[in-house]
């Protein structure tokens, strides 16, 4: 076995010099389309207190902001006595979120978001004192401290005016945060690595594993299902990272997505998929244009009626009905035509929904509308 793997780096080094060309003309390289399972990010949050703010930190009424910055002075001996209360304009409670890559060593630096989760107005000037980042698990991962960069920014008037820019109350801390605790992941265990398709599908999957055997030998990789690839690699982690620097360049051919029409109902953007056809099918596109007008005119009585001057409407309404054109499709009709066809008809953005999904509604679309 050993010595497969020797082998095979061999012959994968040798490769690696020379480009990976691909006839193909929708080739894809596997580190575009999949990722080894188990690297992956993580996220991190803490609760924290950024201190030093010009006046725009929380208002006399943030209890928990006024409770965490005690709890913080007891860690420092200083007791307050209880029922004694400060102002805390120039502190601010915020939330403390970071994303910790994969492979993240201790010592490390990462960058961090600071957030106000109170009545600030702003954290511009402010300094984020020592907060803990946890995990999913509960444990520490990291700790964040440092001076804020925020890139909004408020400003008061005497009168209650009030000017601002961007977010005031939302800041960074570029490389805020030491790891403190590595993340465990399964790339140095076991016999196999696995990719997990970014978009799951039988035939890419497939297309993936006839890539990676014509390349390696067969039997080196295997489908597990339509989302993944399970790829033989070698034990040793130096041998692996060589091994996986090479096998992420192969190209290989994916599959085409499926016969789909997404229809954005809120934007009007309609988008349809390459695969789409239409069965035979006729459709008309027409419309009529109600209108009414009020006219007000005055009534005026006669010079010895003894009546009063008033004002009565006058409704006019209006009919227009617009010309309409049917159209005929005959089997097989590609996306082409059918853009065509609703180009002539001169429909509108919610004309064109509503045509789709009459045509869905009749079976007469090869494909999946999708209305988000």
């Amino acid at each position: 076995m050993k010595k497969f793997f020797q082998s095979v780096l061999f012959s994968l080094l040798m490769l690696s010099v020379l480009p990976v060309v691909s006839p193909q003309a929708y080739a894809a390289r596997i580190k575009d389309v999949a990722a080894v399972a188990g690297v992956r990010d993580n996220q991190l949050v803490g609760y924290g207190l950024v201190v030093g703010l010009p006046g725009t930190g929380e208002s006399s009424s943030a209890y928990y902001t006024e409770q965490s910055f005690r709890a913080m002075l007891n860690n420092f001996g200083i007791n307050i006595p209880e029922g004694e209360r400060f102002r805390t304009r120039n502190v601010a409670a915020v939330a403390v979120h970071a994303t910790l890559p994969p492979f993240s060593k201790q010592g490390q630096q990462i960058d961090v978001t600071v957030s106000s989760v109170g009545s600030a107005k702003s954290l511009r000037g402010g300094t984020l004192l020592q907060t803990f980042l946890k995990g999913l698990d509960g444990n520490i991962y990291a700790v964040a401290q440092g001076s804020l960069v925020v890139g909004g920014f408020t400003a008061d008037g005497a009168d209650g005016s009030r000017i601002v820019s961007n977010t005031p109350t939302v800041g960074t801390i570029p490389s805020g945060a030491i790891v403190e605790q590595e993340v465990p992941n399964p790339f140095g265990r076991g016999d196999f690595l696995t990719f997990n398709l970014f978009e799951p599908d039988f035939s890419t999957a497939q297309n993936m594993v006839d890539a990676i055997n014509n390349f390696l030998g067969p039997d080196v990789a295997s489908a597990m299902d339509a989302a993944s690839v399970r790829v033989r690699a070698p034990r040793d982690v130096s041998q692996r990272v060589a091994f996986l620097s090479t096998i992420e360049n192969v190209e290989f051919e994916t599959a085409d997505s499926g016969a789909q029409i997404i229809v954005n109902s809120r934007t009007g953007t309609i988008v349809i998929g390459q695969h789409v056809r239409l069965k035979p099918a006729a459709i008309t596109h027409g419309g009529m244009t109600v209108s009414i007008k009020e006219n007000l005119s005055a009534s005026q009585p006669n010079a010895f009626g003894g009546g009063q001057t008033v004002v009565v409407p006058d409704s006019e309404i209006t009919v227009t009905e617009e010309d309409s054109r049917m159209f005929l499709f005959e089997p097989g009709v590609t996306l082409d035509d059918l853009v065509r066809a609703v180009n002539q008809v001169g429909a509108a953005p919610s004309d064109l929904m509503a045509i789709l999904q009459a045509l869905k509604q009749a079976g007469a679309i090869e494909g999946q509308l999708i209305v988000i």
